[in-house]
């Protein structure tokens, strides 16, 4: 619950939200505890723009599902005629700049069905199908059966044609750039990973990046198994962070979060993705070799796959 106003008194906008709610406003658990400074000061502006969406579409809203995102509210709710619908207020930060214009760009092509999207007041909001956490590919399969949904899946949002004439997507380069310069710095001072393998890993980052655009498509970058969950239409994707790039980066979330087989055999695992989406294993294996590096330190197992992948390359 968001702290009353300092001289004691009620806040209005979460006493007018409690009127759409069932149970009142109240945050899940991980956007409660996210202490970002810019998170935290959105978060005060949360039960207006709440109040304002749901007068506005004419919706009343349930408690929001647990544990929930670190920078979203997300709940069922019921429109005027009693449909179930999804609604999400997100803080619209630079990572997640353009989530509504990929989703909107993706309707038809895998995405979850949007009935409306805006931006208000520093947040992206959102009211989409009665899509359900809970009902993640994650859940309901292991990695091979995983892999069996998301090959067709990546194929169908690959397949989105112009995507500039919806929206101006930024290019993965620009992204990569920037994550090679932090990288860079953080595993300067870690030194978890010797600085011939860093050097190679965070050239191939940005290397790769930018020879890919003359191949560009509209890429998710953050689609994995908890990333796609079950709806009427089958299996869509939800909450993605668009750019435009090479299509051998939207293999990569996937597998760096599926970390025993990632270990077990990384060269082998994206070589097979890659395979299952018609694209080229050995740049796959470049791509993998790259964000290991990139993110050793950050994600599980990250820096012993770059390890791995650097002996298979060199060996």
């Amino acid at each position: 619950m968001d702290p009353a106003p300092a001289d004691g008194s009620a806040d209005p906008a979460a006493d007018r939200t409690a009127a759409h709610l069932s149970p009142p406003l109240e945050l899940p658990p991980l956007l409660a505890a996210n202490q970002d400074p810019e998170v935290a000061a959105w978060r005060q502006t949360l039960p207006a723009v709440l109040t304002q969406t749901l007068d506005a579409l004419e919706l009343r809203a349930g408690a929001p599902f647990r544990p929930g995102g670190s920078a979203s509210w997300v709940a069922p709710v019921r429109d005027a005629h009693g449909v179930e619908l999804v609604l999400k207020v997100s803080f619209a930060h630079d990572e997640a700049r353009d989530e509504a214009a990929g989703m909107l760009a993706w309707q038809g092509y895998g995405a979850a069905q949007i009935l409306h999207a805006e931006q208000r007041a520093g947040s992206t909001v959102l009211l989409m199908e009665h899509v359900r956490p809970g009902t993640s590919l994650r859940d309901a399969a292991d990695t091979s059966g995983q892999d069996d949904v998301l090959a067709p899946l990546l194929r169908r949002l690959w397949s989105r044609p112009d995507p500039l004439s919806v929206h101006p997507f930024r290019p993965l380069a620009q992204m990569c750039s920037w994550w090679a310069d932090e990288a860079r710095k953080r595993l300067a001072v870690s030194q978890l990973l010797a600085p011939g393998l860093v050097e190679h890993g965070l050239g191939l980052l940005t290397e790769l990046a930018a020879d890919g655009e003359s191949d560009q498509v509209l890429l998710a970058t953050d689609l994995h198994a908890g990333n796609v969950l079950r709806s009427e239409q089958g299996w869509v994707l939800i909450d993605p962070k668009p750019y435009l790039g090479d299509p051998h980066y939207d293999l990569l979330q996937h597998l760096l979060n599926e970390v025993p087989p990632l270990l077990a055999d990384p060269a082998g695992r994206a070589a097979q993705l890659a395979r299952r989406t018609g694209l080229d294993p050995r740049r796959a294996q470049d791509w993998l070799l790259a964000r290991c590096v990139q993110e050793a330190g950050v994600m599980p197992g990250a820096d012993r796959a770059a390890q791995l992948l650097a002996r298979d390359e060199h060996g």
